[in-house]
This record gives C-alpha cells, sequence and structure tokens, in this order.
C-alpha cells in the first residue's frame, strides 16, 4: 500500500486571522458531510496542531509516520537505515531519476522529511527481489534460465 504525503501552503491574512480567533475560543467543532463529530482526543489534538501551524503561518505536510513502535525489541534503526534518493538508487543499482518515478507511482514506499524524500533500505530491497522474481518468473515462462539470449554455438 502506498503512503503519499501532501502539502499544504501555510494561510495568510483574513484566513489565517479568522482561522488563529476561531482556535483560542477553545471550542472546536468538526463536521463531516455535515454531521457534527467527536474526535477522539489523539485525532482531536492532530488536527488542532494542524490547524495552528497553518494559522501560524507555516506550510504543512501530512503524512502516514512510519509504525517504529511495532518494531521487535531489538530491531534497531541502524538495521533499515533512511537513505536519500541517491543512496536508494545507487543501492539499487538505477539512476535516481528512474527511483524518484518509481517512489511518485507508489512502486517503492517513501517517507518524507520535510521536503526530502528518505527510502528505507528494506523497501529498496524487497523491490530488488520483486525484480528478481519477475525476471525468474519471465524466464521460466519462456522456457529458459534468463541466462543467456542467444545460441551456443
Amino acid at each position: 500500500m502506498s503512503q503519499q504525503s501532501r502539502t499544504f501552503p501555510a494561510l495568510t491574512g483574513k484566513d489565517a486571522s479568522a482561522l488563529t480567533r476561531a482556535l483560542s475560543s477553545g471550542d472546536v467543532t468538526v463536521f463531516v458531510d455535515g454531521t457534527a463529530l467527536r474526535l477522539p482526543a489523539a485525532a482531536r489534538d492532530a488536527v488542532l496542531e494542524l490547524l495552528g501551524r497553518l494559522a501560524g503561518g507555516s506550510a504543512v505536510t501530512v503524512a502516514s509516520a512510519s509504525s517504529d513502535d511495532t518494531k521487535e525489541p531489538g530491531e534497531s534503526p541502524a538495521h533499515n537505515p533512511l537513505l536519500t534518493t541517491s543512496q536508494a538508487a545507487a543501492a539499487a543499482g538505477i539512476s535516481h531519476t528512474y527511483l524518484r518515478n518509481l517512489t511518485d507511482a507508489g512502486v517503492i514506499p517513501v517517507e518524507y522529511r520535510g521536503t526530502h524524500r528518505r527510502i528505507r533500505m528494506s523497501d529498496v530491497e524487497a523491490w530488488l527481489k520483486s525484480q528478481r522474481e519477475q525476471r525468474a518468473a519471465k524466464a521460466a515462462a519462456q522456457g529458459g534460465d534468463g541466462t543467456s539470449g542467444g545460441t551456443d554455438t
């Protein structure tokens, strides 16, 4: 499943002032499709943080956080580092432009640190494994081992 991030521009002028006044009242009601919705505390806090930053003149990027809390005890981030696009492309043996195209298409998951893309080494390795499996399946379907494109003489 691909998780994309989105960046929203800061609010300015009247919009920022109106939102700041509304947030300062302390009474926040969320409407979804015309229905008032009471958000759980964590969701409410996240929405208020986002709105506060927009009203304060900051652009905001929304992305899903990786679930580092679900990792096995003893599994360290050093075993699954975040790579820059150049590092990930070098590890995969492809151009960084092709790698960016793969992340844009959701083929390789990407995390954002500000506006910078970061890719987990495990995601690069998983993509490489899938590429090897696809090549092997294609070679098997063609009745060859995929190591030679010509005939032996």
